[in-house]
């Protein structure tokens, strides 16, 4: 395997991840405008798309290969939780 397709392979493993978690802040930033005004985009994005790399490479580990359902699911729900913390659960 050359160095471009190594790269391939380590974009795609973390692509899902990345877009989950820049799609799930947009949108929590859209269904809960006044909830979260003060909350940046970024603020939420970035430790979303963080945590779902991280249970993404963990879905690597423990399955032995990327693209399980478990592991995708397991993001979600990571990315949910990160984005209600991030969003609401210091607040209050």
């Amino acid at each position: 395997m050359g160095p471009l397709e190594a790269l391939d392979h380590i974009v795609n493993l973390f692509l899902p991840a990345l877009m989950l978690g820049a799609l799930a802040a947009a949108l929590a930033k859209l269904a809960w405008r006044r909830e979260m005004a003060d909350v940046r985009w970024r603020a939420l994005a970035l430790p979303a798309a963080g945590v779902s790399a991280v249970v993404s490479l963990a879905g690597l580990v423990v399955f032995g290969h990327d693209g399980r359902m478990a592991t995708y699911g397991a993001m979600v729900l990571a990315c949910a939780f990160t984005l209600w913390w991030r969003g609401f659960g210091r607040r209050r």
